[in-house]
């Protein structure tokens, strides 16, 4: 199924279309300051998008040195395109790029579904590597 769609990697989308994807995921925090947000995409060491011809329908990006971290800071996949491997497609490119990096990191919410998604996709919890994290 991805294979109908185009993967571009540092394609930096326009305000409203960043605006757009991030409001799917109900992600508010994001789109209540729009050039903050297209400044954080902007910055980031990595992003990578994924189109349907000319929409934007998914996005990845991971900030850090890219040596000894990446934190994967946003995987996000309108839900209409959900549940087609994109996400999964999205995160295997994220660890081939740093697969050498000593820590990659993401801090996520705890639901059954996003627990779920990144256990099958290789993560593991920090908690099974005797670690605590901390946020502010």
């Amino acid at each position: 199924m991805m294979n109908k769609f185009i993967i571009k990697d540092d394609v930096i989308p326009d305000v409203d279309a960043l605006v757009a994807l991030y409001h799917d995921a109900e992600w508010s925090a994001y789109t209540q300051n729009p050039q903050e947000l297209k400044k954080a995409i902007d910055h980031s060491l990595k992003v990578w998008t994924v189109w349907d011809k000319e929409k934007l329908i998914a996005l990845a990006r991971v900030v850090g040195d890219g040596v000894s971290i990446v934190y994967i800071q946003d995987i996000l996949v309108l839900k209409n395109y959900q549940a087609q491997g994109i996400g999964s497609t999205l995160l295997k490119h994220i660890l081939e790029k740093y697969h050498s990096v000593r820590q990659i990191v993401l801090l996520t919410e705890d639901s059954e579904e996003t627990v779920s998604f990144y256990t099958k996709n290789g993560l593991v919890k920090v908690s099974e590597y005797d670690c605590v994290a901390f946020m502010k």
